[in-house]
């Protein structure tokens, strides 16, 4: 068994023994709570009957028992579902150990439509990279790691994510409370937007400092004329008159404080989350520099962002008073309970509009880093890939394709250095060249996304990937495949052109066309692509094309997967071999399915 799967079976032995036990001590304060209730009633009847209304000293005592109770049950079903949510945290990590997380989220919502390589390397959709490697449940978490894999880090970034990704997958007990945390409730795009909405107001009510004076003199007018009409000092009918005037003062100061309410109402779990999110992360010990950094950028001064985000939350519970009979007819009309949660929002808001941001975003990138992180542990072989300046620059050893199974992975060495350089890679139908051209894409992707790769060494140039690969007709743009394809090609060119640092990667160049115009199409584009000193790895069928060698030989190496036949069997080893193939298995496999090749005379089958 792999260390990563030992740890999570000894960590499900462990936590289904704590789940155990906040079951246990669920059952005991059940039982606790209706014993109580029998002795309460018990008790208050033999002291009613024999002291009168004395008896209601133990019913008071037995109903505050009874809420400490509810107190403490309240806290162990908490516990409880924490426990659940680690438990299913650990039995889903040992399914993607095995390669089983096809029920996963797969972030179909963020392929794009036009993207330079994402739908030809399975970013997105079922069997995905992000359905494998993601561990991000706030909205903002998951839109972070999709953008990371659309869009390439810069090299300083990167570095300081893996100095952090390092640290955080040595504690995964503390990265997994993390993400239960984050489970509770989702953290969504629209809470965010709401608060942002809300911060970037002014504030137009209850703003002078008086008002916290005028609600003070407010509470002691009121309460103090209640206190004097149940003492007897002036009479019920004044105290009337009197309740009628708050109660209206009360409704007119409200009004100004329904429109914050609508606007933040709904709200109040989701900042929950965000509050325990925050302090979980403040009380995390790492020693990464990224780690420490995003530590100090959610902090508002000496006080710590969970602290204020608490605040936040304590004033929406405060508000919501307001919806039940007791806030309308004391809170209200009594204390000004409304105007007070304003004054404390409109405060809350001047300490923290320029840092509630940053807590958005901070717990984003916690989310990734936890989602790399985990990458990293489960994966303890892989390395983290070497940046280098000079482009270009790739070499990688005991390179494969992540998410192919590592018992049967095939990892093959490959480099590609200087420019212009060009590596062509011919081959047999099915031997490997296509899942090749995506391990380089697929790992290239994670490197520059802070990720650890599947390869024992990886050097690499910053670059922007460019592919063409998976092409496909679109009927609703009247669109063929091979134009699909040409329009690809146009924006490869384009970038070419520009000279910009791209690695492009290409498979079955001008598929579409007949077999002399894809020969001159593609030696066309070669060449082009050597005359604008760009860098590409191009696999093909066209074995004609590795003749290009000869003529530029410090530009092409060529490269194949082969196939070895045995009778009328196919053999794939999906080793990468210097060379061109010379080795073709098409009239094999047109054989084996009914096809009847026949020779030029008529007679005979060819090979």
């Amino acid at each position: 068994m792999s260390a990563p799967a030992e740890y999570y079976q000894q960590r499900l032995i462990s936590l289904k023994a704590e789940l155990a036990h906040w079951q246990h001590q669920r059952k005991q304060l059940g039982r606790g709570r209706l014993l109580l209730f029998v002795i309460t009633i018990a008790v208050s009847y033999k002291v009613f009957v024999a002291f009168g209304l004395y008896g209601l000293l133990p019913v008071t005592i037995g109903l505050a028992l009874l809420l400490f109770l509810v107190s403490l049950d309240v806290t162990n079903n908490q516990k409880i579902t924490h426990t659940k949510t680690l438990i299913r945290i650990n039995e889903e990590e040992l399914e993607v150990l095995h390669h089983r997380f096809h029920q996963r989220q797969d972030g179909h919502q963020f392929l794009p439509a036009h993207h330079a390589y994402a739908n030809d390397l399975d970013l997105f959709g079922k069997a995905s990279l992000f359905q494998w490697a993601n561990r991000c449940h706030t909205e903002q978490g998951q839109h972070l790691f999709a953008h990371n894999l659309l869009e390439p880090l810069d090299s300083k970034h990167i570095y300081q994510r893996q100095e952090a990704i390092k640290d955080m997958s040595s504690d995964p007990a503390w990265r997994q409370e993390f993400q239960a945390i984050a489970m509770q409730t989702t953290i969504t795009l629209k809470t965010e937007e709401k608060t942002r909405q809300w911060l970037a107001e002014e504030n137009k009510h209850f703003t002078g400092k008086a008002w916290k004076a005028v609600v003070i003199a407010y509470s002691v007018i009121t309460l103090g004329s209640a206190a004097a009409a149940i003492f007897g000092l002036i009479p019920t009918s004044l105290f009337s008159s009197l309740y009628g005037l708050y109660f209206f003062i009360s409704i007119v100061l409200s009004r100004n404080t329904i429109k914050p309410y609508i606007h933040l109402s709904g709200i109040v779990k989701e900042i929950s989350t965000l509050h325990q999110l925050m302090d979980w992360m403040e009380s995390g010990s790492f020693s990464s520099a990224h780690f420490k950094q995003l530590q100090r950028d959610v902090r508002t001064g000496d006080t710590r962002a969970s602290a204020e985000i608490r605040r936040l939350k304590v004033i929406l519970d405060r508000f919501d008073i307001r919806l039940n009979i007791a806030g309308l007819l004391f809170f209200n009309v009594f204390l000004l309970w409304d105007v007070r949660q304003m004054i404390a929002l409109n405060e809350w808001r001047n300490r923290n509009r320029a840092l509630t941001a940053q807590w958005f975003s901070t717990i984003a990138e916690m989310e990734v880093l936890h989602s790399l992180a985990t990458l990293r542990f489960n994966n303890p072989a892989w390395v983290f890939p070497v940046f280098r300046e000079t482009h270009f620059t790739l070499n990688c050893k005991d390179l494969g394709h992540p998410l192919i199974p590592g018992d049967v992975r095939v990892s093959n060495d490959f480099s590609l250095n200087g420019v212009p350089k060009i590596g062509l890679i011919t081959g047999s139908n099915m031997a490997g060249k296509s899942t090749f051209l995506r391990s380089l894409g697929v790992n290239t992707i994670l490197a520059q996304a802070g990720a650890p790769v599947c390869a024992t060494y990886f050097e690499l140039s910053p670059v922007h990937l460019i592919s063409s690969m998976r092409i496909a007709d679109n009927l609703a743009e009247n669109t063929s495949t091979f134009y699909a394809e040409l329009k690809k090609l146009k924006a490869i060119i384009e970038a070419v052109n520009r000279h910009e640092p791209i690695f492009i990667l290409l498979d079955e160049i001008l598929r579409g066309t007949n077999s002399l115009d894809r020969h001159t199409g593609s030696e066309a584009l070669v060449r082009q692509l050597i005359r604008e000193q760009a860098i590409a790895v191009i696999a093909t069928h066209d074995v004609e094309l590795a003749a290009l060698e000869q003529q530029f030989p410090s530009a092409i190496d060529n490269y194949h997967f082969d196939v070895q036949v045995a009778g009328e069997e196919l053999y794939f080893d999906y080793r990468l071999k210097q060379g061109v193939c010379t080795s073709l298995n098409a009239s094999i496999l047109m054989k084996k399915i009914g096809i009847e090749l026949k020779s030029a005379t008529g007679t005979g089958l060819t090979n």
